[in-house]
């Protein structure tokens, strides 16, 4: 299947979109204290660590961050595997505001499985969703808190998201799938 392609978000869009949700998180947060990064795995935990360097470059304190593997979560498989949470976070996220980070946000359901993985490892305070990007076509009452870039979206089309530590480059880009595909 061949597909045309169109760059939404290069190295210098996402960088300020993700100084932007930075800044948007110590607003909304009065600052970093209480609060905790969750990454989702794969390229949410990259965004959620280069999120963590931002946070420490403005406020002068570092901001605790772990990574989450919601795969046990997903309610899409054919055979749902015992659920057991995949976490490793380097603090206790008990009565903390948690931030999810993940790459783009579409369905809902990841996102969903990620609060369950994160409830089974303690009970947060809150629970905050950033996302790089947001398509649209959400199938739970899932919203982000915080949008890199909101990019309307056909069921046809897909968004990937490219980033240096797992593809070489940082790139947001729309695949259309050609006719006849």
């Amino acid at each position: 299947m061949s597909n045309e392609s169109h760059i939404i978000m290069d190295e210098t869009a996402i960088r300020r979109a993700l100084t932007r949700i930075a800044h948007e998180i110590l607003e909304r947060n009065k600052g970093i204290e209480g609060c905790v990064l969750a990454g989702i795995k794969t390229r949410g935990v990259y965004l959620a660590k280069r999120l963590a360097e931002r946070l420490e470059s403005i406020e002068g304190t570092a901001i605790p961050w772990g990574e989450l593997d919601v795969t046990n979560y997903r309610d899409d498989k054919e055979e749902p595997a015992q659920a057991s949470a995949k976490a490793t976070f380097p603090v206790s996220i008990q009565g903390k505001k948690v931030i999810l980070f993940d790459d783009v946000l579409y369905t809902g359901r990841t996102i969903r499985a990620a609060m369950d993985a994160i409830m089974d490892c303690g009970r947060p305070e809150s629970i905050q969703l950033a996302v790089l990007a947001d398509r649209g076509h959400r199938e739970l009452p899932i919203r982000a808190d915080y949008i890199g870039k909101n990019v309307p979206t056909s069921r046809a089309e897909e968004i990937e998201v490219l980033l240096t530590e797992h593809d070489g480059t940082d790139l947001v880009r729309i695949l259309q799938a050609r006719e006849g595909n």
